[in-house]
């Protein structure tokens, strides 16, 4: 559905060289695929959204949607439509009138435009608000009317630029789900951008970890969680350990990481010797921060056979083979 290939972005900077924000980024998405671009503030990932789009014009590069070369079509003539983190909508209007905008502006006629607009209202669970004003919703329901708004026309391609990042934490897993539902419903391809790696783990497809403008790591979530090809993908997402090689008797040229659900802790000897920093109860895993005999500290997260010890013991820690991932630094 999306073809991206080595598209960067370039930006005027007074009085000093240009800012990469995109370098050379390749990818493709497919057909009703959810799709995540996600790292830190400043990665590039809004303005490679931005690219698809249409609202900025790459400074190398090519991008097309559905087989078309979008070079020169502006955003209104794309097949996509973007959902904004403010949600943009109308406080003038009624919750049916924001979601006819965009149909009105596309000459559908007003029959056609209250049918699809009953469809979308309906899709999002707002068929009885169609009169109200959108002033006078929660944030959880104004950000389903800007997705009935944008699914309205019935894109090919649906652009999600942060748009939970407004919401408390239990409405934002709600309408995690929510977001999974309607692009499970709608068959149609879900590009998110998203600097919450937990966010990115539960709803995508796949997903691509940039940072710097450069495209770090493209997978399955699992793939990337389990098998990260780099530090900072490892350090990204979710949490690891990082040991240097020579902690554990290798190259210092490399780190081990290592996730904290996969450390074990003994009172006897392990790969590693330390000592308990701290230990945090959390109902169903205990976490335990260990001071290694060089001084790094080590998480390990254990839900069964946690060890009976307290702060200042000294503990064995240790992981299966497998579970380490070599990375270079």
């Amino acid at each position: 559905m999306i073809a991206v290939e080595s598209v960067s972005k370039s930006f005027p900077v007074k009085g000093g060289p240009d800012v990469e924000a995109v370098k050379s980024v390749s990818l493709t998405i497919g057909d009703n695929e959810f799709f995540t671009l996600l790292g830190p503030s400043g990665c590039g990932k809004t303005t490679l959204l931005r690219l698809l789009a249409g609202f900025e014009a790459p400074s190398g590069g090519d991008i097309s949607i559905d087989g078309v070369a979008m070079a020169g079509v502006p955003p209104q003539k794309r097949p996509v439509n973007t959902v904004f983190q403010s949600y943009a909508l109308f406080p003038h209007m009624s919750v049916a009138a924001n979601v006819a905008f965009g149909l009105e502006m596309l000459g559908i006629p007003q029959p056609a435009i209250r049918q699809r607009v009953g469809e979308a209202l309906e899709m999002v669970g707002l068929s009885a608000f169609g009169g109200r004003s959108p002033t006078l919703l929660s944030g959880g329901q104004q950000q389903r009317v800007a997705l009935a708004r944008a699914l309205a026309p019935k894109p090919r391609v649906l652009l999600l630029d942060e748009p939970l990042s407004a919401l408390d934490l239990k409405l934002r897993r709600q309408m995690q789900g929510e977001l999974k539902r309607l692009q499970g419903e709608t068959g149609i391809a879900f590009v998110l951008v998203t600097h919450d790696q937990e966010e990115a783990l539960a709803m995508s497809d796949r997903l691509a970890v940039m940072s710097g403008g450069n495209m770090l790591q493209v997978g399955a979530p699992r793939d990337i969680y389990d098998n990260p090809q780099s530090r900072f993908v490892a350090d990204f997402i979710g949490e690891s350990n990082l040991l240097s090689g020579s902690e554990l008797g290798r190259d210092a040229g490399i780190t081990v990481a290592v996730r904290p659900e996969k450390v074990k802790l003994s009172t006897g000897a392990g790969k590693v010797q330390g000592t308990v920093a701290a230990i945090t109860f959390l109902g169903l895993d205990t976490v335990y921060d260990v001071i290694l005999s060089g001084g790094t500290k080590v998480k390990a997260r254990m839900r069964d056979n946690a060890p009976a010890v307290a702060a200042g013991a000294a503990i064995g820690v240790d992981w299966a083979h497998d579970a380490e991932r070599e990375l270079l630094n």
